[in-house]
């Protein structure tokens, strides 16, 4: 094949089960992954949920770089908007000082949870208006470009790692896309949250007319001995947009969180819909095949992989079985 697969891994409880046995579930995986040839495998940021157990993926990182050998760890990706750039820059400069060459450093625009977890981290801390998301990621690359003290007034985000963690903007906009190239940034589109095939054509393009980096796509993959089975695990899965008159947005995962993202935020709702799924679901062979078209005719150059599955076996069969079909792995489990 000539295009990479990685892992995106919210570490999801499934039900009856606690933290601890979900988070030793993303270890497993993250070990299975390296042994079945993915690329990467990236934590999400989730907060104030009972659903996943990953609000802090610069934790995991450090815990599974010291497990792994090969394979290149990251965020999938850091909820920029919440936090100091100087310490995320401090954060992702001390792995890859752990573990150089293999740090990926993936943020994000979106809140990682429902305005009353947003407002709780963001509390008593000074965030002007007038700093954008922009700004912030351009003093992110700035702080991560600082590697030599002119002086005893030279601020660094210290320790300075023999290689700079990569950086990956996700997002699912031209605008995003620009930002990334604008910065030099690796640009990820996230199909798993917005997977209109026409935005899809029209951010690539833009990004191949910007940048020389690859073509990445994050996608929603359920894959199971037979068909039925993937269609029944891929029918749970749903994504929804809220628009609230205060402008804010929001993709979640059901119309009853739309509904509670509107009460938390205070603001009347403009526009609830439900999207059409862009989830790719089927046996190992025709997941294979779907991924193959949507290379050829987009161009990807690698696949993020999100398998939107708590339950522990069916999630290590899926992306075992996808590893199998990509030749990535010979042996079954």
């Amino acid at each position: 094949m000539s295009y990479r697969i990685s892992i995106l891994d919210k570490s999801p409880l499934a039900e009856g089960e606690t933290a601890v046995q979900a988070l030793k579930r993303t270890l497993d995986l993250a070990q299975r992954a390296e042994s079945w040839g993915y690329h990467r495998f990236w934590i999400a940021e989730h907060h104030n949920t009972g659903q996943v157990a990953s609000p802090s993926p610069e934790v995991v990182i450090g815990w599974l770089l010291g497990q792994t050998r090969r394979i290149r760890i990251g965020s999938g990706g850091v909820m920029l908007q919440h936090y100091s750039p100087y310490k995320v820059a401090e954060n992702f400069n001390l792995l890859a000082s752990i573990a150089p060459g293999r740090v990926d450093l993936g943020v994000g625009k979106a809140p990682g949870g429902l305005p009353l977890s947003t407002r709780a981290l963001q509390q008593g801390v000074h965030h002007p208006e007038h700093i954008s998301f922009a700004d912030r990621l351009a003093q992110l690359d700035n702080w991560l470009s600082l590697t030599e003290s002119e002086g005893n007034d030279t601020v660094r985000a210290t320790p300075i790692p023999p290689q700079r963690p990569d950086g990956f903007l996700l997002g699912a906009s031209l605008e995003s896309a620009e930002l990334a190239a604008q910065l030099d940034w690796n640009f990820v589109f996230a199909a798993h949250l917005n997977g209109d095939p026409q935005l899809l054509s029209d951010v690539l393009n833009r990004w191949r007319a910007l940048s020389r980096r690859d073509a990445m796509v994050a996608v929603q993959v359920v894959v199971a001995d037979n068909a039925e089975i993937a269609a029944r695990l891929a029918e749970a899965v749903q994504v929804w947009n809220v628009r609230l008159e205060s402008g804010l947005r929001a993709s979640v995962g059901s119309e009853e969180q739309a509904l509670e993202f509107a009460r938390q935020a205070g603001s009347p709702v403009l526009e609830i819909v439900k999207r059409k799924s862009s989830l790719l679901h089927g046996t190992a062979l025709q997941v294979r095949t779907q991924l193959d078209t949507l290379h050829r005719y987009y161009g990807v150059d690698e696949f993020i992989i999100d398998t939107p599955v708590a339950e522990g076996a069916a999630r290590l069969t899926s992306l075992r079985l996808l590893a199998e079909a990509l030749n990535r792995v010979e042996v079954a489990s």
